[in-house]
């Protein structure tokens, strides 16, 4: 009897396996000869290019390198032809700056989206946030919370993340311990976190002091998530097989994460709401847009305001913290450099007594350009991308190709790091050279092969808040510290490959000597 029932399940199940193998191969026939049948260059012409795309998912290869290999796969191409492995869909890789720049800000209204991360329906949290809206939604978006980041909200919010980095920096030069051998990205993570707790949600935390605070624990879960191949294989899950995932209850989130989210949120909105509390905060414009009325747009619910506020967290958490890391790697490496600068904030610090205004901080030019030299070098995102919207004429790709029309749900992609490390435009692209970006050199960098932060209305609408708690962190150690290397320390950075960010094998060392002030 069990034999009877057991047969044709096995048949249904060789069935399904069989039309599913069809499907792929078909998919990928496809989508292998999309660009050939355009007429542009394009990778899949080659079996090393498929086996650089699984080195990388199987951790053989880093982001990076991965990310140089497909640069310089046409050295001479303006843009050339591919596609995404793990779902796999065509894509344009752009190595053009000229092209780069019309695609992102002269011809926008062409590629006004991002590509598709995690389904709005699988994962709310995160698919109804501003980088992954669409359309007229982003736009709304776009226009509530960049108030959040004009000059008067920046000096107000200024005050409250320079009241994190005295917290952090003072509990320092009382815990000496853990200055003599300090992984860094550890410890900069716990000053983020204080920072969007304050700045974002309207919450103080002390995360140096409170090491367990939920606040903290539960942004060490929802960052987590990117490393390993596990990890990789579940996002490419995620992004390939929406409607299954969430059949299957497959999450990008851990579930407890996203419950606490949402509960501090609610939470606050209802406590201001009740006792009428006004704090020019994230927030605070998220919920005045939410009670405008709006015959065009959709009324803002809860989980678009979680949403928001959580991507600030998500991004600030991780990225920021990392973007520190390596600006602190280099002045503990460099100490000529990490010397100037100091000269630089001790020059501030004596017109302000002691203190560092939002003005003086922002006429710090060596701090501008050593932070954009860190940029520069170690780019938060090693590739960034836009989705096209309405169809497109590219020009030829090279010498005797013709001009191409790429269609709507075309997918193009910027190689950032490649861009940043192109010798072509920054000489000598592995040394840490923040001259680069002196008054004199920088109007000589060639427009649109320096994207740290993104181009055009879709470019990061944080970027300031980010360079500005960046800044304030690195002045306030330099006051107190010097940084120097460590046994530990990994010179020149050798980048994991079980990291989804860009961070050295074994971490970021660092020594904090306390200075005589």
């Amino acid at each position: 009897m069990e034999s009877l029932i057991s047969l044709p399940f096995v048949l249904l199940l060789i069935t399904l396996v069989a039309i599913g193998v069809l499907k792929i191969v078909t998919v990928l026939h496809d989508a292998y000869f999309h660009w050939k049948n355009k007429g542009i260059p394009y990778m899949p012409n080659s079996l090393s290019s498929f086996i650089a795309s699984w080195k990388l998912f199987f951790g053989y290869t880093t982001l990076p390198e991965h990310c140089q290999y497909v640069y310089n796969y046409f050295p001479d191409a303006k843009y050339f032809g591919t596609v995404d492995f793990f779902t796999p869909f065509p894509i344009v890789i752009v190595r053009d700056p000229e092209l780069i720049k019309n695609i992102a800000v002269k011809d926008f209204e062409h590629f006004t989206d991002h590509r598709s991360f995690i389904d709005e329906t699988v994962e709310p949290l995160f698919g109804k946030n501003i980088f992954s809206l669409r359309g007229d939604r982003w736009k709304e978006m776009r226009n509530i919370l960049s108030p959040s980041f004009t000059a008067s909200k920046m000096k107000f919010m200024f005050e409250l993340i320079s009241k994190c980095s005295h917290n952090f920096v003072n509990y320092l030069v009382d815990h000496p311990e853990l200055c003599r051998e300090m992984e860094t990205k550890g410890a900069f993570r716990r000053y983020t976190n204080d920072v969007i707790a304050t700045a974002a949600f309207g919450i103080s935390v002390n995360s140096m002091k409170d090491r367990d605070n939920e606040f903290y624990t539960r942004g060490v879960e929802a960052t987590t998530f990117a490393t390993g191949i596990l990890a990789i294989a579940k996002i490419t899950f995620l992004r390939a097989c929406p409607r299954l995932a969430k059949l299957m209850g497959v999450s990008f989130f851990p579930p407890n994460t996203l419950k606490f989210f949402r509960r501090i949120v609610g939470e606050t909105v209802k406590a201001r709401e009740e006792q009428d509390i006004i704090r020019p905060d994230m927030i605070h414009l998220l919920m005045q847009a939410r009670d405008k009325e709006s015959a065009s747009a959709p009324k803002m619910t809860l989980d678009d305001i979680v949403s928001q506020a959580f991507i600030f967290f998500f991004a600030g958490f991780e990225t920021t913290s990392i973007m520190m890391c390596f600006a602190a790697h280099e002045l503990a490496v460099n100490q000529d450099v990490q010397d100037r600068l100091r000269e630089e904030v001790q020059q501030y610090l004596i017109e302000g007594n002691g203190e560092i205004s939002y003005e003086s901080l922002s006429k710090m030019t060596y701090m501008d350009m050593v932070i954009s030299e860190t940029l520069r070098k170690y780019p938060p995102v090693v590739m960034t991308d836009r989705l096209c919207t309405k169809k497109y004429e590219l020009p030829p790709s090279l010498p005797g190709f013709k001009n191409v029309i790429i269609e709507r749900e075309d997918q193009v992609l910027f190689p950032v790091y490649a861009l940043h490390h192109d010798p072509k435009y920054f000489p000598n692209p592995n040394k840490f050279d923040p001259e680069r970006f002196n008054d004199e050199n920088k109007d000589s960098i060639v427009p649109y092969t320096y994207l740290p932060f993104g181009l055009g209305p879709r470019m990061c609408v944080g970027n300031r808040f980010a360079l500005m708690e960046t800044k304030i962190l690195i002045a306030q150690l330099l006051q107190k510290f010097t940084l120097k290397t460590t046994e530990k320390t990994v010179e020149p950075v050798v980048f994991s490959r079980k990291d989804f960010n860009i961070q050295p094998v074994g971490g970021f060392w660092i020594h904090l000597e306390k200075r005589e002030t």
